[in-house]
């Protein structure tokens, strides 16, 4: 029999039969994989805590015919804290469906992986804002995917002092005032917003989220990140329109 051992995250889990499940799995050796855990949702199995929705585990997979099989599972951690709190859960789908939809089968990524990681850590065990924790995952995991904006500085004169700039959604990237004639989608961005953009483009994974930004900032943010996948991904995500709803 051919075994791997590989630690991996649960995206999706789907009830099959009286007591199994079929997850979605983005595995650090394998990508995003397809793993039936037979007999998981009975009370003493030893699958069930390293099965549920969010848990990062250490998997031991059979390879099957048409998907993989879980013959154990140690748990790595089970951010319990996400799936006990209906805020920070909604904020996980919505970064977990962005991933489902751009992720591809069997190709591994460990930075995406480490960036969807960390989001979690950072929603389940700190109090940093959620809204900012969501847009620097959505805007690094464009980068790292190859949508990255020319953030560095003025795409057309090199301007690199991040006042009076815009963010060119025609151009993907930064052009100062003077630019932008002609650019009429082109969104004015404070200095605060423009540098931290920059930041979440060019800093590397430790250092991502070590950083804070006013409301005001954040609104600008939203709005770039919203847009901008909505331009390169040809989708619009809504699932934290659920959270407006009932502000």
């Amino acid at each position: 029999m051919s075994y791997i051992k590989t630690k991996g995250i649960v995206l999706k889990e789907m009830n099959v039969g009286e007591a199994d499940k079929i997850l979605t799995i983005f595995s650090k050796s394998k990508g995003k994989i397809s793993g039936a855990a037979r007999g998981a949702r009975r009370p003493k199995s030893r699958l069930i805590a390293g099965t549920q929705l969010f848990c990062y585990s250490e998997f031991v997979l059979f390879k099957g015919k048409d998907m993989y099989s879980v013959n154990s599972c140690d748990v790595i951690e089970p951010f319990y804290e996400i799936r006990e709190d209906l805020v920070k859960l909604t904020y996980a789908a919505h970064m977990n469906e962005i991933l489902m939809d751009n992720v591809q089968e069997e190709q591994p990524s460990s930075k995406v992986l480490q960036l969807f990681l960390n989001s979690l850590y950072m929603l389940a065990k700190t109090g940093k804002s959620p809204d900012l924790i969501t847009r620097v995952f959505e805007i690094k995991l464009m980068s790292i995917l190859g949508y990255a904006p020319s953030v560095m500085g003025c795409l057309k004169c090199g301007r690199e002092d991040f006042k009076d700039f815009y963010f060119s959604f025609e151009h993907c990237g930064f052009l100062c005032r003077q630019c932008t004639e002609g650019d009429r989608y082109a969104l004015r961005l404070s200095e605060g917003a423009a540098r931290a953009i920059h930041y979440i483009v060019y800093s590397n994974m430790k250092n991502v989220f070590n950083f804070e930004v006013s409301n005001s900032i954040l609104l600008e943010l939203e709005k770039v990140s919203k847009r901008y996948m909505k331009d390169r991904l040809d989708k619009e995500y809504n699932k934290l329109n659920f959270l407006k709803a009932l502000k």
